[in-house]
């Protein structure tokens, strides 16, 4: 069985589909790791990440193995997980996964690592693109303010001067940039369930998911 979850930037999709994959026992692939990963290896690399760099930037896939197992994601062998999670690899993630050979590399591969399992994934397109022909696809959001307020709470514990409006501003932009990209745009399936977790706690937003998918036993 596969399961998308797909919505905007901060919507805590992955969070919640983390917590579903443990409470139905499937495996939980983070799809926009996934791009962090690639971001984060243009980064050291001092690869510049836009269209008219798409030579070097094809060299680097065709140099990369990408990984994903036990909740964490691997980059050439090497576990990279507490390296790709900081504000600049998430905008550079933004930006690489526009480019359409980074887009159909990444979703071959997640199509690959998903074949005949149990599988929950979250993205910006896994229902529309990835697998549009998932058994669930629920698109989970909220609103610019809820998914900037709880985006400075995570970012806050490690930088003291992270602000609040320049996170929102960055959502804004963000959404309007995912959404009207070329390639994979963020949208709503049309037989998605549409989920606001904007005045939902984590654990409500699981448990809807679960009911609606038959309970913990689905299988």
């Amino acid at each position: 069985m596969i399961i998308a979850i797909d919505g905007p930037s901060g919507a805590g999709k992955s969070t919640v589909a983390k917590l579903l994959s443990n409470k139905l026992n499937f495996e939980y692939i983070d799809t926009g790791a996934m791009y962090r990963a690639l971001a984060y290896k243009a980064y050291i690399n001092k690869i510049d990440i836009h269209e008219e760099n798409s030579d070097k930037i094809s060299k680097m896939l065709n140099s990369t193995t990408v990984d994903y197992y036990d909740n964490n994601i691997y980059l050439d062998g090497q576990n990279v997980e507490g390296l790709i999670r900081d504000e600049l690899i998430s905008i550079n993630a933004s930006k690489i996964s526009t480019l359409a050979i980074v887009r159909n590399k990444m979703v071959d591969l997640q199509r690959k690592i998903a074949e005949n399992k149990n599988v929950i994934l979250d993205g910006r397109d896994i229902g529309t693109v990835v697998f549009p022909n998932a058994d669930y696809k629920f698109f989970v959001t909220a609103s610019e303010e809820v998914r900037a307020v709880r985006r400075y709470n995570q970012l806050v514990v490690s930088n003291k001067d992270i602000i609040l409006e320049n996170i929102l501003a960055d959502i804004k932009k963000r959404d309007e940039k995912d959404s009207s990209r070329k390639i994979s745009p963020l949208r709503i399936a049309d037989d998605a369930i549409l989920i606001d977790t904007s005045d939902m706690s984590l654990e409500e937003t699981v448990n809807k998911l679960v009911d609606i998918i038959g309970g913990p036993n689905v299988l």
